[in-house]
């Protein structure tokens, strides 16, 4: 894969709080570029974001994201390499026990647990 390959994905986040969803995103915008709109404060209980830019060269540097306040449920939807590549960024962050999978030859949805 090119630094130049596009990656677009879609994350929801359930079960924490709008800087938790904020710690989350700004972990995976190292690979996929910035969120179409970052979470506010409020009284939520699903987040959502969707990457659709091109992905930067260079690998995630997942050490400048914010902790979890809580164990938080993210749902990653995209390209299977998109998914795998959120997932691995990801776990380089957080603990993380996956949840369940949907896979497919085009779009792939995956479920994970994240825990601070």
């Amino acid at each position: 894969m090119t630094s130049g390959t596009h990656l677009a994905l879609t994350l929801t986040l359930t079960g924490g709080t709008a800087a938790d969803a904020r710690a989350v995103i700004h972990t995976l915008e190292p690979v996929f570029g910035s969120a179409d709109a970052m979470p506010r404060d409020g009284d939520a209980t699903v987040y959502t974001a969707s990457f659709d830019n091109g992905a930067p060269a260079g690998g995630a540097r997942a050490d400048e994201a914010s902790g979890l306040s809580t164990s938080v449920t993210v749902t990653l939807q995209g390209s299977p390499e998109a998914v795998r590549r959120a997932d691995e960024t990801l776990s380089s962050a957080f603990t993380v026990h996956e949840e369940g999978v949907a896979p497919g030859d085009q779009e792939q949805e995956r479920q994970l647990r994240l825990e601070p």
